[in-house]
Order: structure tokens, then sequence, then C-alpha cells
């Protein structure tokens, strides 16, 4: 018999992780759906509705992950659920390509370039922020405790 034919497929036994990803990333989605349609950018404008979703959601990813490994014993399906589902369909960096390109496109080059850049470190000092903020309160409630 083949090797290959009975070999387990690499997802076998993952089928709980898959789905709570997928309705994780349908909740996350369907929210960040939302924020465009509450708050649409014009052509050619600054796109605040992605920047502030991708900036909130990577706030989020930061204080979740202080939570769920220094803090809780989280059941296992909770990090694929929050994190990589919610959390990942709520931000959207593919929406922030796009945006890039429809700025750079309408002739708003240093806008597009500045929009590139500043998402990106906005993103990164949001996590870490959120992260440090995090640990912080909660060393200060240990204390109080």
């Amino acid at each position: 018999m083949d090797e290959r034919a009975r070999r387990p497929w690499p997802w076998q036994g993952e089928w709980p992780v898959i789905g709570a990803v997928a309705v994780g990333g349908a909740l996350g989605a369907a929210a960040r759906y939302g924020a465009g349609l509450i708050w649409p950018t014009a052509d050619a404008a600054f796109p605040w509705t992605t920047l502030g979703v991708n900036v909130v959601g990577c706030a989020s990813m930061g204080v979740l992950m202080v939570l769920i490994t220094e803090v809780w014993t989280a059941h296992r399906l909770l990090r694929p659920f929050l994190g990589t589902g919610i959390l990942g369909g709520f931000t959207t960096f593919s929406t922030y390509a796009v945006d890039t390109e429809r700025l750079a496109a309408a002739g708003r080059l240093p806008l597009a370039l500045a929009y590139l850049a500043g998402t990106l470190f906005a993103a990164l000092a949001a996590v870490a922020l959120a992260s440090s903020a995090t640990r912080t309160l909660l060393d200060l409630r240990r204390r109080t405790a």
C-alpha cells in the first residue's frame, strides 16, 4: 500500500478548531463590514474606518494574548475562536492594501505612503501598548488584592 494512502489528512481531528475559526471569522468580518457601513470612506479620502478597525483589533489581540497566556487557563478553542476567528476576521489588512492602492490611483501618493507606513506602525504599537497596559493593570490588581 502506498505510504501516502495511509497517512491521515493534516486537518484530521481538527474540525472543532476549524469550526471555531470559521464561526469567529464570520462574526469578526460582519462586525468589520458593519463598521464600514456606519463610517463609510469617500473615494480618495483617508480610510479612517479601516485604520481604526485595524488598531482596535490589534489592541484587542494584545489584551487577549496576555489574558489567555498569562492569566487564564483557556479552553483550547478560545484562542482560535477569538484570536484567529473574530479578531482575524475583524482586522482587515486586505482592505488596508486596497485602500492604499486606491489612494495611490487617485494621485494621493504621499497620503497612500503615509497610510501604508502609519497603519503598520499603529497596529504594532497597539499590540505592544495594549499588552503592556494589560500586564500593568493586572499587576496593580494583584498588589491591591
